[in-house]
């Protein structure tokens, strides 16, 4: 019998806001209006792990290099601390503010 274990959204959202959050210019996450979704939402589609952030900014920051570095920490902290491989990391930059 083989045994496998799997990880709660809530758990690997939670290590997306903690890395997402170690990227310099991410001034945090932005809430949503949805219950539990505290600025970032994990979803399971057909086995393919699905991750989106909202994210604020710093000013003057360039958004897209942001973007991508935050897309590889939280790809590489999925990797390392759940053995989640996400097959999408979309990040929403909702607001932007003083540095």
């Amino acid at each position: 019998m083989s045994e496998h274990a799997t990880i709660s959204g809530d758990i690997l959202a939670s290590y997306a806001a903690d890395a997402a959050c170690e990227v310099d210019g991410v001034r945090g996450l932005v809430e949503s209006h949805l219950p539990r979704h505290r600025g970032v939402r994990v979803t399971d589609e057909e086995g393919r792990v699905v991750v989106e952030l909202h994210v604020a900014v710093d000013w003057g920051v360039s958004i897209p290099a942001l973007g991508r570095e935050v897309q590889q920490r939280v790809a590489g902290y999925l990797e390392r601390m759940a053995d989640v491989h996400p097959a999408a990391i979309d990040v929403v930059v909702d607001e932007i503010g003083p540095a």
